[in-house]
């Protein structure tokens, strides 16, 4: 009989990690407790479900996030195919349509005889062969158990989503479609503002009443998700040359340039609805209607989901886990994948339940297994999670962990010569012995 591995947790780690490991001839049981326990911020049971946005960020590959994603495509990865199967037009960026992209997810782990999925909460380890990737919303049981790896108290950040709007309901003859400097054709819908116009919704925005957080949790809020009007907070531009910048942007109606633009995108196939890009938020829901509507073209906008803040849970990763996200302290194999393992983010959340997956297959077939240089995105990620010696907050794909490049001309080249660099250092395709 094969060896089966418990998979705790439906998300993207966790799938990735399940499809890893039945590729190399391992049975998985996989727990997802919802329905039956929900987290409030999942809409559906569905599993890989995305929660925050359906952006995997650019996959332009002299970016951090576009080369994470060529690492990870020569390493095997399972999922990023299923993402672009299911993709929603967004420019450069890789955004899917979620409902098609979880089905897919699960059409894939069905096709294995030796996948059995069991739909409960686990609130205990229990010493078999077991990947925790319960994610950032795991339960408050599970949460504590796994903090008794450490010793410490969990750790935690708060996170941020951006409401959704029918797309019915916007004014197009006070918005086009086009992408930043004429790319990405007609994948972004555009929301151009007068100084005037911006001026009002800024006031209003900075004034508008937020669900109450206590001043400890104000300090504990990430940055890649910073809610737009505590962004808003630092200064009266510092959101137009964020999320609402008008660079590179022309109204094709008019040929002039807005004070400030914000941006759609698409969230389905279907186009029937948007995701207001950079807008997480953390005000009430009638503030939303309030403020948002004062955007010109969303006057009358139905808002089909409003944005809210949960609170995301990590662990003292550097000293808890290995490289390879294994416990340390544990006799048996036992690994923790995504965000819980204090990754940030839906393809570095992939990447780990990649890893996790590849090396509890080695761990169990008595093979090593190393992770890429510490030259590439994904080395570097491993090894900022497995040993960041202070203050460790979770981390996204960024050029700031790889070595420094300190011979490029400009930033171009220098983005360039990371891409480059990275590529020459990842292994060719894991041994077969790891899938025989």
């Amino acid at each position: 009989m094969k060896r089966t591995v418990k998979v705790i947790g439906g998300g993207l780690a966790g799938c990735e990690c399940a499809l890893q490991l039945l590729g190399c001839g391992f049975a998985v049981d996989m727990f997802e407790m919802r329905p039956d326990v929900q987290t409030g911020a999942h809409k559906t049971s569905a599993l890989a479900e995305l929660v925050c946005s359906n952006s995997l960020k650019s996959e332009e590959p002299t970016t951090a996030s576009g080369l994470l994603k060529e690492e990870l495509g020569l390493l095997g990865c399972k999922l990023l195919p299923l993402a672009r199967q299911s993709r929603v037009p967004s420019g450069s960026a890789l955004s899917v349509d979620r409902a098609k992209f979880s089905a897919l997810v699960e059409e894939e782990l069905a096709k294995y005889a030796d996948f059995r999925l069991i739909r409960q909460e686990v609130a205990h380890i229990d010493g078999s062969p077991t990947v925790i990737a319960t994610g950032p919303l795991t339960s408050d049981a599970m949460a504590e158990k796994v903090a008794r790896l450490s010793g410490k108290k969990r750790l935690f950040f708060y996170d941020a989503i951006a409401p959704i709007v029918s797309a019915d309901s916007i004014d197009y003859d006070k918005a086009y479609f086009g992408g930043r400097y004429g790319k990405g054709g007609d994948d972004y819908l555009n929301l151009p503002m007068t100084k005037d116009e911006y001026e009002a919704f800024y006031r209003e925005l900075i004034n508008a009443k937020s669900v109450v957080l206590h001043s400890f949790e104000k300090s504990e809020l990430f940055d890649g998700c910073m809610p737009i009007e505590e962004m808003a907070k630092r200064g009266s531009d510092t959101i137009r040359f964020g999320p609402l910048k008008p660079i590179g942007l022309k109204n094709p109606k008019t040929g002039e340039k807005a004070y400030a633009v914000v941006q759609l995108r698409r969230e389905n196939v279907a186009g029937d609805c948007f995701n207001l890009v950079g807008f997480q938020t953390n005000l009430t829901f009638g503030e939303q209607k309030r403020v948002f509507s004062m955007i010109p073209a969303l006057r009358n906008a139905e808002f089909m989901r409003y944005g809210v803040m949960h609170r995301n849970t990590y662990i003292d990763a550097p000293n808890v886990l290995s490289e390879t996200f294994r416990v340390k302290t544990s006799d048996s194999p036992l690994y923790i994948a995504g965000q819980l393992s204090g990754v940030e983010g839906y393809v570095e959340s992939i990447m780990s339940g990649m890893i996790a997956g590849q090396a509890m297959a080695s761990d169990l077939r008595d093979l090593d297994y190393e992770v890429p240089s510490e030259f590439t995105i994904i080395g570097s990620l491993c090894r900022y999670v497995s040993g960041c010696p202070t203050d460790f907050k979770p981390m996204n794909a960024n050029f700031g962990i790889l070595p420094p490049i300190t011979d490029a001309r400009d930033k171009k080249s220098r983005k360039q010569a990371y891409h480059d660099r990275a590529i020459s250092y990842i292994p060719m395709p894991l041994s077969e012995n790891l899938y025989n």
